[in-house]
């Protein structure tokens, strides 16, 4: 199943295809016992995407076949045993995707000429996705981190290792001449590699970064080129060596207070902005500034849902299932300010008070 939203991966996940392009939605759980239930919840929903391909008039019988394959193959790869908060299944002509999300959707069929990526983006920007970069003088290990995790990550050529050349280490150590790793320029020529490639792939796939290494680790990379400088910085050795829960235990304590830093900075801005009357609250104000291209920083918590109806001019509240009901519109406003250009925060419950739920500072 699928986890990392690469921009490129977007960009070719919204390209039209030939109709239909099936995309399936469910929720799921992560625990018991109420995870008993998805197992009939997905079948129960893929039957329904079987079900709307064969009343669909404009859908051949050959490619009827195609699509019903590729859903088929998409079940098998499945893995309820180890689900987050929802999940999303893309069928088209010659072509499957499945992916996990951290999360919840709300469950969906729907048949178009792309899928439907709004969910995906909004977990995304959930997930608070970031890089973590463990150097040494020997290893350059990448990790990429989100919700609750880290894994590595191969991206822009890494991990990078260096070979180094074979010496005497004893009889150096007898008569003092052993080097430090982190003084000799063949050590400085490798991490300056790094910071080259770990700058360009910040160019292609923008995240917070955090560098762990030794304190000289950190301080070569830093003198070596850019990228120390515009870091986190956690002095933690030998994790370019370990594992992810070891890197993931020992970035705990400084993401939790990057997070308590970055909700003051958004409560903040928020505050500012009422006093400068660019401050917008609830769904219906922010959908209709977002579809302008007027939000600057966005602010939802972590679990605000809401459901509702578009009347036109304004959206008002509704039932889930009710005709004509939105039930992931905070996704939909999270996906059209990311595509103009928007800062969007997700920020612990209860933070935003009065603005039930999602707030905004406009550009004008």
């Amino acid at each position: 199943m699928e986890h990392a939203l690469s921009p490129a991966t977007l960009a070719e996940l919204r390209r039209p295809r030939p109709y239909p392009a099936v995309s399936v939605l469910t929720p799921t759980h992560r625990r018991e016992p109420e995870n008993g239930q998805d197992p009939v919840r997905l079948r129960n929903v893929v039957t329904e995407a079987r079900r709307r391909l064969e009343s669909d008039p404009a859908v051949t019988r050959e490619r009827r076949n195609d699509v019903v394959a590729q859903l088929d193959r998409a079940l098998t790869e499945v893995d309820l045993a180890h689900a987050e908060d929802g999940l999303v299944i893309f069928a088209a002509p010659g072509e499957h995707q499945v992916w996990s999300l951290a999360r919840t959707v709300p469950e969906r069929v729907v048949l178009s000429d792309t899928f439907l990526t709004r969910n995906l983006v909004a977990a995304h920007a959930a997930e608070r996705p970031f890089w973590v970069l463990s150097v040494s003088a020997d290893r350059v290990t990448l990790w990429s981190g989100g919700e609750g995790r880290v894994v590595q990550d191969r991206s822009g050529g890494f991990p990078l290792e260096r070979r180094q050349e074979n010496f005497d280490a004893e009889r150096q150590m007898q008569i003092g001449e052993v080097p430090s790793n982190f003084r000799d320029e063949g050590t400085r020529l490798f991490l300056r590699a790094a910071d080259t490639a770990m700058s360009t792939l910040l160019r292609e796939q923008p995240r917070p970064l955090y560098v762990t290494g030794e304190q000289a680790a950190l301080s070569l990379l830093e003198e070596a080129g850019s990228l120390a400088r515009n870091a986190v910085q956690v002095p933690y050795g030998g994790l370019s060596h370990s594992g992810p829960e070891a890197v993931w235990q020992a970035l705990q304590p400084v993401l939790a207070a990057e997070t308590r830093k970055d909700t003051t900075t958004v409560v903040e801005e928020l505050t500012s902005a009422r006093g400068h009357k660019t401050f917008a609250a609830g769904v219906d104000e922010l959908w209709q500034n977002a579809r302008e291209g007027r939000v600057r920083l966005l602010a939802v918590e972590e679990n605000y849902r809401t459901t509702v109806r578009d009347q036109g001019d304004h959206l008002v509240p509704a039932e889930p299932g009710d005709l004509d009901a939105r039930d992931d519109i905070v996704d939909e406003i999270v996906e059209q300010c990311l595509e103009t250009g928007a800062d969007v925060r997700f920020v612990p419950d209860g933070t935003l008070g009065d603005a039930d739920g999602i707030a905004g500072v406009l550009r004008y």
